[in-house]
């Protein structure tokens, strides 16, 4: 068994994160007395500034917190459609799917407005002391992540044809990895929300920030920049359907979560507006098909994960929808007539389940799983051909993620994403660009997905809460789209079945299914697509293709981006165990600690 990074334990506090200087500086909040939100906020914004290809302010965010003896609770950091956005204004605009870049995509940018709710409902700093990290990095600079170098190269010469101001804060002159980039346009963005509340009570200041962005000089440039036709991925220019009174209609909300018990512990995720119950509905669905204590990955405990992901994903693409009700998803009753559909051999067919009548799938298009491009499988309910690939979307082990826990048992798990620099073309003013999140909506009528005015789109971004049976609680999560809930599936089997520490369970063998609508463009589905490291054996492997799963060897250290940070309260008198683990793949997410 290989671990890559040393176990993490303290007493103190842990940041894990997908970039070190947003760790570096979640943890730096800690070490001068701030709390777990506190430090969530500040390495949040960080990850605007380090990662910018992976998320951004106008981008989106759910995350979950435990306050110490309260239930988790969920903030909902996902924007809405434009009050404008319907199939028939779409229809009119001359597309046949939502384009996965340029403006029409949009929805209300909702990371900054959540990150500075958390801040005003459970922090102790104000706005200024927490942006101080990012306005830092943003202003004097910091070194680019070769992924973000070879992001920049790809988009460099669309940029400079039809995103004037993408070229010019972007690719003027394109980065060499490892170079020192500036943004001061966003430094000066984020000067100002901080100066927005000085002067004032803490949290008159977080609303006075929220405000300046959703009400003030932030809504008024986002509603010049997206009345201006820009191209997108469909071949042309279309002006946005978002307005500055969008912005200023719209706040975060705090929600319930949907909860499973499961070996010992509660896992926690978001609502229907997100995939998250696709990870309670595996576990649901598996339980009775695992061993009570495994060795190792095999070829039985793989393929029952497997075929459980399509079935727990196929509810996820007929019945899942912001106000969607998922109710009977995790009855005894239903996960039972899901699990009798698991077999010895692979499903190459998309099951929904009747979980509130007759289920009904988009129309999409099939591709060869193991193919270089879009072919010719079995379809769906429709035969909806795919779009041409690239159109700058992340969609494998991409985004990003944050575990924070403090002495005090507050513990947060957010994955921000959206608003990516390829994605979008940059508001030359603000310093950044908006999310494409509507890409996720249809523009056929009647399904939990179809697109309205002012819904969420239904997200990948899936944070994870565990709370122990012992009071013990733990943050999780993963950057990676459609593979966000498979990865931490793999985790959490490998720490419950395994038995694995934390970072062992990160650094287990994982796989993710492909055989699944995809929720980016092209949105199309793969029969029988199974994605997994070389590290789960040639005879594993081998026997997962012997059973009918289309096996891509993804090579051995290539699936999932998982961070952990967890707080176990100690005996009287004893302080409590902070346990932090990170992901060495990609080699830039770490977990800080003491």
């Amino acid at each position: 068994m290989m671990r890559t990074r040393p176990e993490l334990t303290g007493s103190f506090g842990a940041v894990a994160s997908t970039h070190w200087l947003a760790s570096s500086s979640g943890m730096a909040v800690l070490e001068r007395g701030g709390n777990a939100a506190d430090a969530a906020v500040a390495a949040g914004f960080v990850l605007h500034v380090v990662e910018p290809h992976l998320n951004g302010p106008g981008g989106d965010l759910p995350l979950i917190v435990r306050v110490p003896g309260q239930a988790p609770r969920v903030l909902s950091g996902q924007g809405v459609t434009p009050a404008a956005a319907t199939i028939e204004r779409m229809r009119a605009e001359g597309v046949e799917h939502i384009p996965g870049t340029g403006l029409l995509a949009a929805v209300v940018p909702g990371a900054v407005p959540a990150w500075l709710t958390l801040l005003r409902d459970h922090g102790t700093w104000a706005p200024a002391d927490v942006l101080e990290f990012a306005i830092e990095l943003a202003d004097r600079g910091h070194r680019v992540l070769p992924r973000v170098a070879r992001t920049i190269a790809g988009r460099a010469a669309f940029f400079r044809e039809h995103w004037a101001a993408s070229a010019a804060l972007w690719a003027d002159p394109e980065p060499e990895a490892w170079a020192t980039i500036r943004n001061p346009a966003l430094a000066e963005t984020y000067r100002r929300l901080a100066d927005a509340g000085r002067g004032l009570g803490r949290d008159a200041a977080c609303d006075a920030a929220i405000a300046a962005w959703s009400e003030g000089f932030v809504a008024e440039a986002i509603d010049r920049h997206a009345r201006q036709p820009v191209m997108d991925s469909s071949g042309d220019a279309h002006a946005g359907l978002l307005t500055g009174d969008d912005l200023a209609g719209w706040r975060p909300n705090w929600e319930e979560t949907m909860s499973l018990p499961w070996r010992g512990t509660t896992v926690h995720k978001a609502g229907a507006w997100t995939q998250g119950p696709a990870l309670l509905a595996q576990l649901g669905m598996l339980e009775p098909l695992l061993p009570e204590r495994a060795d190792a990955f095999d070829a039985d405990l793989v393929h029952a994960a497997v075929e459980a992901a399509k079935l727990a994903f196929a509810d996820r693409d007929a019945w899942f929808g912001d106000g969607a009700d998922l109710t009977r998803l995790l009855e005894p009753g239903y996960l039972a007539e899901r699990r009798a559909l698991i077999g010895e051999s692979a499903s190459l067919e998309l099951r929904p389940g009747a979980l509130r009548g007759e289920p009904r799938l988009p129309r999409v298009g099939a591709v060869d799983a193991l193919a270089e491009g879009p072919g010719v499988g079995p379809v769906g309910t429709g035969t909806a051909t795919a779009s041409a690939a690239g159109t700058g979307e992340p969609t494998r082990g991409d985004t990003c993620h944050i575990d924070v826990v403090d002495r005090d048992g507050l513990v947060i798990s957010a994955t921000p994403s959206g608003g990516w620099l390829q994605s979008s073309p940059a508001i030359a003013e603000l310093g950044f660009c908006l999310g494409t999140r509507a890409q996720m909506l249809w523009l056929e009528p009647d399904l939990t997905t179809s697109l309205a005015p002012r819904i969420r789109p239904r997200t990948t971004l899936s944070p994870t809460m565990l709370v122990d049976d012992d009071g013990a609680a733990a943050a999780l999560g993963t950057p990676g789209g459609d593979q966000q809930d498979q990865w931490q599936l793999t985790m959490l089997l490998a720490m419950r079945v395994l038995g694995r520490t934390p970072q062992a369970a990160i650094d287990a063998p994982s796989w993710h299914i492909t055989h699944l609508v995809s929720s980016f463009d092209p949105r199309v589905w793969e029969p029988g697509g199974l994605h997994v490291e070389s590290r789960l054996g040639e005879s594993t492997i081998a026997e997962l293709r012997r059973r009918g799963h289309r096996v891509t060897d993804a090579g051995p250290w290539s699936l999932g981006r998982l961070s952990f940070a967890s707080h176990e309260p100690g005996l009287p008198g004893d302080g409590p165990t902070i346990r932090a683990a990170s992901n060495a793949r990609g080699e830039q997410g770490y977990a800080a600690l003491r």
